[in-house]
């Protein structure tokens, strides 16, 4: 494909078509009018030798390629909006900007919170839009990455892309305060034959997948997709959780758990900033990734945490 000879314009006019299904309305939307964008339909269905929008009754719905070009284009007029959007210059005090960040629900709360707060004294200007990470991270990581100005995921899910090294932490038990069947200390026994509460996307916990090879597979009682509620559905039952130690230092004081150590040397967790290479040498990523690594750098080591 020679993008050279490509009219980039019609990104914009595609993904118009494809989301409103209706040549009037997604030429109001990007401003042209109706035989333009009639027109552009056309050069599409060339190119793509394909209907596209196919009139069934008395509207339109997508063919099959259609279909497939709907995500696809999202993603692309994402990229090249963000492309485009590059500066060579950024003032953070002066700057009017949204970024947007990929991340679980606890590294919102151990490592965003303090990023919202230092980048709200520093660049008042700025905006953070925080969203949780997709199930699909693993599958299609260019493409989220594309449509985003990074992701906060630990080492060990995905490689091959940029990424600067935020903070350290480490995996602890939480079992509830007044649990009759254990005591001051955790067991092997007790992982394997207790009920548990899972975080439903495995992948962020691989001291999870770490039992595995010890022989341990744990009974999944509860799963939830939040990890703030894991303490919620520990406490006042026999379950147990695995959680990262930072979130259970903000969260067990307010909840009937207590926080035990694993029987076992759970892999230490190393949180990241992951990016697309199309925002390496951009101003503004690069002061975001600045900021954020400098605040990653003034958490204290999680070996430290009760």
């Amino acid at each position: 494909m020679n993008l050279a000879r490509l009219d980039l314009n019609l990104v914009v006019a595609l993904r118009a078509l494809l989301e409103e299904r209706n040549v009037t309305r997604a030429g109001e939307r990007v401003g042209i009018s109706q035989p333009a964008m009639s027109a552009a339909l056309a050069r599409l269905r060339r190119h793509f030798d394909d209907d596209l929008l196919a009139r069934v009754g008395g509207h339109y719905e997508l063919t099959a390629l259609g279909q497939v070009l709907l995500d696809r284009t999202s993603t692309a007029y994402d990229l090249l909006e963000r492309l485009f959007a590059s500066q060579a210059h950024f003032d953070p005090a002066r700057e009017r900007r949204e970024f947007k960040l990929v991340a679980s629900d606890y590294a919102v709360a151990v490592f965003g919170a303090e990023l919202a707060r230092v980048v709200h004294e520093e660049a008042p200007g700025i905006r953070l839009r925080f969203t949780q990470t997709p199930a699909t991270v693993v599958d299609d990581t260019a493409a989220l990455l594309s449509a985003t100005d990074g992701l906060l995921m630990p080492h060990g899910v995905i490689s091959d892309f940029p990424a600067t090294d935020l903070y350290a932490d480490r995996w602890v038990f939480l079992v509830a305060d007044d649990h009759p069947d254990v005591g001051d200390h955790l067991t092997r026994e007790d992982l394997a034959r207790l009920p548990w509460v899972t975080y439903q996307r495995t992948y962020d916990a691989p001291a999870v997948r770490q039992l595995g090879m010890l022989g341990v597979e744990p009974r999944a009682e509860v799963s939830v997709d939040n990890f703030q509620l894991l303490p919620l559905m520990v406490a006042g039952t026999r379950r147990i959780a695995l959680v990262q130690a930072r979130l259970a230092r903000l969260f067990a004081p307010v909840t009937a758990v207590r926080v035990l150590e694993p029987p076992y040397d759970a892999v230490p967790l190393r949180e990241a900033l992951w990016w697309h290479p199309v925002h390496t040498h951009d101003a503004g990523h690069i002061w975001l990734r600045e900021t954020a690594a400098r605040v990653g750098g003034r958490m204290i080591d999680s070996r430290t945490l009760d």
